[in-house]
């Protein structure tokens, strides 16, 4: 029994170094591919009989093996030239789909993953990596913002497409006047110096228009320091006729010096801290800051200083390139310089992503074994950032894994030495007949 039970042992150690060769040739047959994540053989020991100590005799039980994918051990980031390279920068992966099921409605395609692609648009303005597989994302509003999603479906996911729709102009929604008045201008004695600004706004048929931007301070040699300003909004191209007036009063006690603490004017929401003028039919909210914000329009000191004076707007042009921001958004860039989010790419967590199911090209898919998945805003809880212009590189680790090759070989080697010395015991016993 124990002479057979030591060949039937040594017979295990040669499929269990034959399945851990399999393993170290796979990891070094994919040391260059991006994206790959190391196999790995782990030993068990069997035991025949009851295992309890001082036994009589001794049967050996050999040896099994179990293979499970490190997936959740990745590889060294690497740059590229492409903007469309991803990688994840920690924990997370890719949402894609297959070719076939980007051609499926919403819902109805499944969902698969990845932790780095090469993605590319092709003919048809899917961004796909060589492979066919399809990135997916959650969807814009027309003004760059993404809507509330659910977080544990795929059903809002869509394949991510760029077209020539996303080219069009965007009339401008929003104006902002946040700067510094000089208090000094409000003096008694000061000589009432008007500031003057000119802002651009896109119109609805998408040209850029001009508006003409005045502050007046008000002075009066008998009250003293005023600390007010008369904001007037004119439009040039029709002969300067005044669309908006306000008149902005600034605080000058040690609560609310240098702060707005009232606006006299229509349409003016001290909450908001906008206004609304109207160009034709279309409408812009003009932006001044609320009621004691400091970030808003303020008045210290003796400079004007316009820190922060915008207006959000596209004129159209030609696309000229797509970036991937670090939270996954991803964003097309015109010639003109405007820059329009299209889509959010979020990143995939499970509780175990040892247990997810290996695919053909750095490929994962669900499985009971992975837990439930959910999709995170990148960099938000556990997952880590998007990482454009950048591949994760294999995980395969060459010298370790000779190393394991070199084990292996002997370990094969000497259960082999094993199944001959048993042959030739048993060539003994045959002998003792003659």
């Amino acid at each position: 029994m124990s002479i057979s039970s030591s060949m039937n042992a040594g017979i295990a150690g040669l499929q269990a170094n034959t399945t851990r060769l399999s393993t170290i040739s796979d990891n070094i047959a994919n040391s260059a591919t991006y994206g790959y994540r190391r196999a790995q053989t782990s030993f068990h020991s069997m035991v025949l009989g009851d295992g309890r100590a001082n036994q009589s005799s001794y049967a050996a039980g050999g040896v099994r093996t179990s293979t499970m994918r490190l997936i959740d051990q990745g590889g060294q980031l690497i740059g590229t030239r492409n903007s469309t390279d991803l990688a994840i920068n920690g924990r997370g992966f890719l949402p894609v789909t297959t070719q076939q099921g980007a051609n499926m409605g919403p819902g109805a395609m499944p969902m698969q993953l990845m932790t780095t692609g090469s993605f590319r648009f092709d003919s048809d303005g899917f961004l796909r990596n060589p492979t066919g597989m399809t990135l997916l994302g959650w969807a814009a509003d027309a003004d760059g913002s993404i809507p509330a999603q659910a977080r544990n479906s795929s059903a809002s996911l869509v394949p991510i497409r760029l077209d020539n729709a996303q080219q069009a102009p965007t009339p401008t929604a929003n104006i902002t006047l946040n700067l510094n008045l000089p208090a000094s201008a409000t003096l008694p004695d000061a000589p009432g110096t008007v500031q003057e600004l000119t802002i651009d706004y896109v119109d609805a048929t998408g040209l850029v228009q001009k508006l003409d931007v005045t502050y007046t301070p008000t002075v009066d040699p008998v009250a003293g320091q005023t600390n007010q300003w008369t904001l007037t909004i004119t439009d040039p191209a029709d002969g300067g006729a005044t669309v908006s007036e306000h008149v902005l009063d600034f605080g000058g006690a040690m609560a609310d010096g240098g702060l707005l603490t009232g606006v006299t004017g229509p349409g003016y929401d001290p909450d908001a801290g906008t206004f609304t003028i109207t160009m034709g039919d279309q409408d812009i909210a003009v932006g001044i800051g609320a009621l004691l914000d400091p970030s808003g329009t303020t008045q210290n000191s003796t400079a004007f200083s316009p820190f922060n004076i915008n207006s959000d707007g596209f004129t159209g042009g030609e696309l000229v390139g797509v970036e991937v921001t670090s939270d996954g958004l991803v964003q097309a860039v015109f010639d003109s310089g405007y820059t329009r989010t299209l889509y959010q790419v979020p990143l995939v967590d499970v509780p175990n992503p040892n247990g997810l199911q290996s695919l053909n090209d750095q490929v994962y898919a669900l499985s009971a074994d992975s837990g439930d998945f959910y999709l995170w805003n990148a960099g938000d809880g556990p997952t880590g950032t998007v990482q454009g212009y950048a591949l994760e590189q294999s995980a395969t680790d060459v010298a370790e894994e000779l190393t394991g090759l070199i084990q292996t070989q002997r370990a094969y080697s000497s259960n082999v030495k094993i199944i001959q010395t048993v042959d030739e015991m048993l060539q003994e016993t045959t002998n003792l007949k003659r």
